[in-house]
């Protein structure tokens, strides 16, 4: 008798240790994501661009849309590069310093999903409408999981826009124009191959470092949409504007996989509705306002030129074959989004 109370005994203890360290556990697993301070979800989010800039547009508008729609989360937004360069902020999104930023696609991204460089491939979209039929279909289809293989959630493309080449040396009109001059480019061997084929060096040279460059004269030119050459101010240093439109450029809103892996199905659906909202909405905001850009930049004293851009497009014609591109981004790829674009 005295034996078999000793052996209920060992149970009872035993069912009692097992009960407590599961409550335990299922407590911890549920907080994971929360500040124990004010109990919500915080999300830090970085941009490199002053507060008008193309990706705090997206990013403002993402914490309106997700606080809007739920009361777990709180979006801190960093404009300006407090947080570092777009290279830093990517770096940091994938090792989960922070949760989230907003970078130029084709910029740092291709060092982890080269793929995205098809988005530097000149005159790959006729018009914006077509930008963002790809973006939104086949090209989100084929690199998200690129992306979360990375360790980054791809939530949404918006947009920075159409790029075009300015200066501050002389107007150019067409492809022969841009002989000797050099210009700012992101650091990827699809730009330096842009700039060859155009008979222009190519300088690379990050972007919160692009102002100070082209003031001290460190290149003659840039390319960007005209949304970034107004809010950033480049109509001060800069006299000329192409209006080519050589590449569509678009922003990656990301997040750190591991950190959207660990909210709740329902959480996920709110993140990724904001970011679709975000997106859609920023890019209305962007498109409207670039005639107004174009009327700020002229009334600043630059010189707005359309260019020959028949000229610009035959120069360029076979990039995508080149054997340093096609070690980024396949010929086959880009002829299956021109043919998805049609």
């Amino acid at each position: 008798m005295k034996k078999l109370k000793k052996i209920i005994s060992v149970i009872l203890v035993f069912l009692l240790i097992t009960f407590t360290f599961t409550g335990c556990g299922s407590k911890k697993e549920d907080d994971t994501a929360k500040d124990s301070s004010s109990g919500k979800i915080k999300i830090k989010l970085g941009c490199v661009g002053n507060e008008k800039h193309q990706s705090t547009i997206a990013a403002e508008l993402f914490k309106q849309y997700l606080e809007e729609s739920s009361d777990d989360f709180e979006v801190n937004v960093y404009p300006n590069a407090q947080l570092g360069g777009e290279r830093e902020m990517a770096e940091g999104t994938k090792l989960g310093t922070i949760q989230m930023t907003i970078v130029t696609s084709d910029g740092t991204l291709p060092a982890w999903v080269p793929e995205i460089q098809i988005l530097s491939i000149p005159y790959l979209f006729e018009n914006q409408e077509k930008a963002y039929k790809a973006l939104d279909g086949i090209i989100s289809e084929k690199l998200n999981p690129k992306f979360e293989e990375a360790g980054f959630k791809h939530l949404a493309f918006g947009e920075l826009g159409f790029r075009h080449f300015s200066n501050s040396k002389k107007e150019i009109k067409t492809v022969e124009d841009m002989k000797g001059l050099s210009f700012r480019v992101q650091e990827a061997p699809i730009w330096f191959e842009l700039l060859d084929s155009l008979k222009a060096s190519a300088v690379p040279v990050s972007f919160n470092e692009l102002y100070t460059a082209l003031q001290q004269g460190m290149v003659d030119g840039q390319e960007n949409p005209i949304a970034t050459i107004a809010t950033q101010k480049f109509y001060e240093v800069q006299k000329y504007l192409s209006l080519d439109g050589h590449t569509y450029a678009a922003v990656s809103m990301v997040m750190n996989k591991d950190f959207f892996d660990k909210l709740t199905p329902e959480q996920q659906e709110i993140v990724q509705s904001a970011a679709n909202k975000a997106a859609k909405e920023q890019r209305k905001v962007v498109a409207e306002h670039e005639a107004e850009y174009l009327k700020d930049l002229k009334d600043n004293g630059m010189i707005i030129t359309e260019v020959d851009k028949d000229s610009f497009v035959e120069a360029t014609k076979d990039i995508y074959k080149k054997p340093d591109v096609e070690k980024l981004v396949s010929p086959e790829f880009v002829d299956e989004v021109r043919d998805y674009v049609k």
